[in-house]
């Protein structure tokens, strides 16, 4: 099931958009117009052999060393993107929205999203983004809250 089918079983709103083929989080931002404290960019980290996803905004950075000791994890690396093709088969690389829980993935999400009113994501594609209400988004997903990431300047 993609993101979008999901949400409307789940009888959310969201509105998607559609740009330029961008790639990354922060040029999403970008084609959105939209602040990157509010996109979502999903990272898959390998914790104790383990994949996760970690959802942080566009404009900061994973701290590997804080998840490490937030989980009290003997080993925490990023996962190899080509694991990404099994896990996430309905999506582009690179394009995955921060949905672990749609792929049987933990998912945890960083403090400085957890006050925001709304979150923007790729939806599977390089041209479409979805933008959700932050409220529904935790009630989907039920990620852990966090702080595992920093801000970049």
């Amino acid at each position: 099931m993609n993101i979008m089918e999901f949400l409307d079983n789940s009888s959310v709103h969201y509105d998607v958009s559609e740009h330029t083929p961008v790639f990354g989080a922060q040029k999403i931002a970008q084609a959105e117009h939209e602040p990157g404290k509010f996109v979502a960019k999903p990272v898959i980290v390998k914790v104790d052999g383990k994949n996760m996803m970690f959802v942080l905004p566009a404009c900061y950075k994973i701290d590997l060393n804080a998840i490490k000791e937030l989980l009290g994890a003997r080993k925490v690396e990023l996962a190899d993107e080509k694991e990404f093709r099994t896990i996430f088969d309905d999506c582009e690389l690179g394009a995955e929205p921060p949905f672990g829980n749609l792929y049987h993935l933990p998912v945890i999400m960083d403090k400085a999203l957890s006050s925001d009113d709304h979150i923007m994501f790729q939806a599977g594609t390089y041209d479409h983004a979805i933008r959700l209400n932050m409220d529904d988004y935790r009630r989907l997903v039920e990620p852990k809250i966090l702080d595992f990431s920093y801000h970049t300047r």
